[in-house]
């Protein structure tokens, strides 16, 4: 066999193995692990038991199956076999067998020890995989609970090694690898916004074929941009360049000619990022990098996991680049400046940090056990976790408790995401097509919303639009699978019930009012775009959303009629009660409601509300409102003096505005029997109940510390301000004739403001005796004047207090 880098690293790595059982291989692309390493742990007798390795794609693990079956010079399924969704190539002789990551997770739910397995390799660990992360964390579980002769071992191109093998309590063996030296070239000047990713890369990739010699891989983030980049190149390639796409759901066959040793000419492959690791491909002297690449992330529109486009990392254009330093010296080209790339992430993040967790929180319930008590290098989100747990409780996988169901049982070992497979289990075969729709990338993109375009365009209905056919055939024949796992169920739904089953938080029902806009049953709001056909709909259910937490656009959706949803969900809708302050009206509205989740099928007035949930509705009103309109004069004066009492005595309530409104249940309640609206509040007494808060004691301390009027010498009460920094009070100046000593609260004087008879303010004073023998002189000649018919005595020290005019005649 030809000697390759990984070769010097495999005494350590065997010998870790057999001693701990354990280990992580750190060694760079093209080190030759994948092919090298099980081939080395069978001819050493590692384990008695059979070698599987997990690749993260299909493709990978049929090439890697395929490399290692020629150095044995056998045929798959054999010595060495794979499986992969859709196909397998096994056989009782099979000692080593390469999976993708998620057949693992089935192999282990449906036999936990893992019988027959001695060994289980995680190959290209550092893409980090939710289904990579999951693996382990259950191996890890089962080697410590059920099987402590279970060897395990994970290989990666650019992960720090320390934390996973810390995880792992395994040794890190390092290979140094191979390569050849690459020359890196960046662009002058950054890439206009203006120029398509598509058109730039296609000049790149014809500057590069005049500049250099050998295979060319081009880094593109997806089929879209793989397409599109060919469509450009095609017409104007130099003779003898044969251009070959490479993605994953390319056939086979298609694959293999973009990966073999080009027979004549040179070869320039359009690939997405599963050219990065794990694969040899041919020939490859020349990358040019685009820069994006597709990672899933959690989508809120479509409710699932989605692959989003991102800028590549540093790891990742590292990775890229050592592609083209294999077999000789090589060239990288980048499409971006070398300025940019400082503002490029180091690593990209592992996937169980940002996708759905719907899938993972199946495969945990269905293990019996708990996310947090599990070995995970990144432990979930428990935000996303809780999201995730309650989808499936609604979904009917989950009980109340947490539990998985038999439903539950039944999806997990669907090909689906969840709410998929609970559209397939429910509603048979018949759903297959439409859960293939949705698990795949619009075939329609640019047409109207409505999801029966898109079933007619399944059927060869295209209706004259444009039509992804690569998306389409992949869809078919996904269907068809997706058919055959359905099982026998005699449904009959229409797809608009099937939908529903999918998204039974997405059923929209049309809000009053001109606009196309929806509440949906989850309790987000929606909307259509103007002049979409379905925004006249009364119901539909919106499979697919822009995200915005606000109020979502509909990006795709299918009418779904009133009958239709009520056998459906017989059992989920119920008649609701409900008395509510509404802020639209300003007042306390009342309704009886027959309701699925957040949305009202019918909605009528509720008459005979009891008088005390009208009450308790009017508090939020209050909270809504506030206390200002009702705390007027007495009101207010009461509210001060237990504000100054309370400062000698905290026996008394605490009256702040913050207070009461956090209390309102308990002074307010009693007291609301027929306040239903704004307008109510705005002439409702609030005293009383702000009197009662205050016990038989406690009212009779209130007037003796702080008393709430001021007996004046006409023994008349005169109301005491005490919402200033003294306690006041207005008074006619006449009234106070014959008032020696200046009044007092206690011990605190009151400052009163005297007021001439026609009841305008004349002078305020903290001290009568100081007015009498000082300023009263000079305001006496000034009234004299205005009130001639007023008594103002020269000495009103020993003049008799009066609110009455002289008589006439004196």
């Amino acid at each position: 066999m030809t000697k390759l880098p990984i070769d010097h690293a495999l005494p350590a790595l065997i010998d870790a193995l057999k001693s701990r059982g354990r280990a992580v291989l750190q060694a760079p692309p093209g080190a030759g692990k994948t092919t090298r390493v099980p081939l080395a742990m069978l001819d050493a007798k590692v384990t008695s038991g059979k070698i599987v390795m997990l690749e993260p794609r299909r493709l990978a693990a049929r090439a890697a199956a395929e490399r290692m079956t020629q150095t044995l010079g056998e045929r798959p399924g054999e010595t060495v076999g794979y499986r992969v969704r859709g196909e397998a190539k096994t056989s009782a002789a099979t000692r080593i067998e390469v999976v993708t990551e998620g057949i693992l997770t089935r192999m282990i739910q449906s036999d936990p020890e893992l019988s027959g397995i001695g060994a289980v390799i995680f190959d290209e660990f550092h893409e980090r995989s939710l289904n990579a992360d999951l693996g382990l964390a259950f191996c890890l579980e089962i080697a410590s609970a059920l099987r402590d002769d279970l060897i395990l071992l994970a290989m990666s191109a650019t992960l720090d090694a320390a934390p996973v093998a810390e995880l792992m309590q395994a040794p890190i063996v390092t290979s140094e690898g191979r390569s050849f030296p690459v020359d890196i070239r960046w662009l002058d000047t950054p890439r206009p916004k203006t120029t398509r990713v598509e058109t730039a890369v296609a000049d790149l990739i014809t500057k590069a074929l005049k500049e250099t010699t050998g295979g060319v891989l081009v880094f593109l983030p997806g089929e879209g941009e793989i397409r599109r980049v060919q469509g450009l190149l095609s017409p104007k390639l130099p003779k003898g360049v044969h251009l070959h796409p490479l993605f994953g759901a390319m056939e086979f066959a298609a694959q293999r000619a973009a990966i073999r040793h080009a027979e004549s000419g040179r070869k320039v492959v359009l690939a997405t990022s599963i050219a990065e690791t794990s694969l040899t491909i041919e020939d490859i002297r020349v990358v040019i990098d685009g820069g994006l690449a597709r990672r899933a992330r959690f989508d809120p529109g479509s409710g699932m996991s989605r692959l989003l486009t991102e800028k590549v990392t540093r790891a990742e254009a590292t990775q890229r680049a050592g592609r083209a330093g294999r077999v000789a010296p090589g060239t990288a080209y980048r499409l971006w400046t070398k300025g940019e790339e400082g503002a490029l992430q180091a690593f990209p993040p592992a996937e169980i940090e940002s996708a759905d967790l719907t899938g993972l929180a199946l495969e945990v319930a269905l293990w019996g056990g708990q996310a947090a008590d599990l070995p995970f290098l990144t432990q979930p989100k428990p935000g996303s976790l809780a999201e995730a747990r309650a989808l499936l409780q609604m979904l009917g996988a989950l009980d109340t408790e947490g539990r998985i169901t038999a439903h539950g049982q039944r999806l997990a070992k669907l090909p689906l995401h969840p709410r998929l497979g609970h559209m397939l289990a429910t509603a048979g075969p018949e759903a297959a097509p439409l859960a293939a729709l949705l698990a795949d990338r619009d075939p329609l993109m640019g047409a109207p919303s409505d999801l029966t375009l898109r079933l007619d365009a399944l059927k060869g209905r295209d209706h004259g639009r444009q039509v992804n056919r690569a998306a389409l055939s992949r869809i078919k024949t996904e269907a068809k699978r997706l058919r055959r796992a359905a099982g026998t169920v005699d449904a009959a739904l229409s797809p608009a019930e099937q939908a529903a089953l999918a998204y039974p938080d997405r059923i929209g029902l049309r809000r009053k009012g001109e606009a196309p806009r929806f509440q949906l049953s989850g309790g987000k709001g929606a909307y259509f775009d103007g002049g979409d056909g379905l925004g006249a709909a009364r119901l539909i259910v919106a499979t697919d959303l822009d995200g915005n937490p606000r109020e979502a656009r509909i990006r795709q959706a299918i009418a779904i009629s009133d009958s239709e949803v009520r056998a459906l969900f017989a059992d989920q809708i119920v008649w609701e009660d409900s008395c509510t302050w509404s802020r639209r009206d300003n007042r306390v509205v009342s309704r009886r409601q027959e309701k699925l989740g957040a949305i009202a099928l019918d909605d009528r007035t509720w008459k005979d509300v009891p008088p005390e949930d009208i009450a308790k509705a009017m508090l939020d009103g209050v909270r809504d409102l506030g206390l200002t309109p009702v705390m007027r004069d007495a009101a207010a004066r009461f509210v001060a003096r237990v504000a100054l009492a309370r400062e000698s005595d905290d026996s008394f309530p605490d009256m702040s505005t913050d207070a009461l409104l956090q209390s309102l249940e308990t002074w307010l309640l009693p007291h609301l029997a027929g306040v239903k609206s704004a307008g109510d509040w705005k002439n409702f007494n609030v005293l009383p109940a702000l009197q009662a808060m205050l016990d038989w004691p406690q009212s009779q301390a209130l007037d003796r510390l702080v008393p709430g009027s001021f007996i004046t010498p006409l023994n008349r009460k005169a109301p005491i301000d005490y919402s200033g920094d003294h306690p006041s009070v207005e008074l006619r100046l006449q009234e106070l004739f014959g008032q020696s000593k200046h009044p007092t609260v206690g011990k605190r004087p009151l400052r009163i403001t005297l007021l001439s008879p026609a009841n305008r303010p004349v002078q305020t004073t903290m001290d009568l005796p100081g007015f009498w023998a000082g300023s009263y002189a000079d305001v006496r000649k000034d009234m004299r004047a205005r009130y001639p018919k007023h008594p103002w005595p020269e000495d009103p020290t020993q003049a008799d207090p009066t609110l009455k005019a002289k008589r006439r005649g004196t």
